[in-house]
């Protein structure tokens, strides 16, 4: 079974908006699901979001673990490894 070897870089972030995602509601694009991620706290849309914005902020920080930022959700994904974490 995979681990995630990123674990390390998890912080105690606070959310870039609590509005939506951050990069949707300055370009007035539409989300699905948000997700939070967990080295600085950039609020960004899934990937069944049209922009896709969380995995683009990824692509461009290499920032790996983002977690859901939808209520009632508590999971983990490293992007890296490809786990729940």
């Amino acid at each position: 079974m995979a681990e995630c070897t990123h674990v390390a870089e998890i912080r105690d972030v606070s959310p870039s908006s609590t509005e939506g995602c951050t990069d949707c509601l300055a370009v007035g694009g539409q989300w699905v699901h948000l997700r939070e991620c967990l080295s600085c706290g950039h609020v960004g849309c899934c990937d069944s979001s049209p922009n896709k914005h969380a995995t683009a902020h990824f692509a461009h920080t290499r920032h790996p673990v983002v977690q859901s930022f939808e209520p009632g959700e508590d999971w983990r994904w490293c992007y890296v490894d490809e786990v729940a974490v």
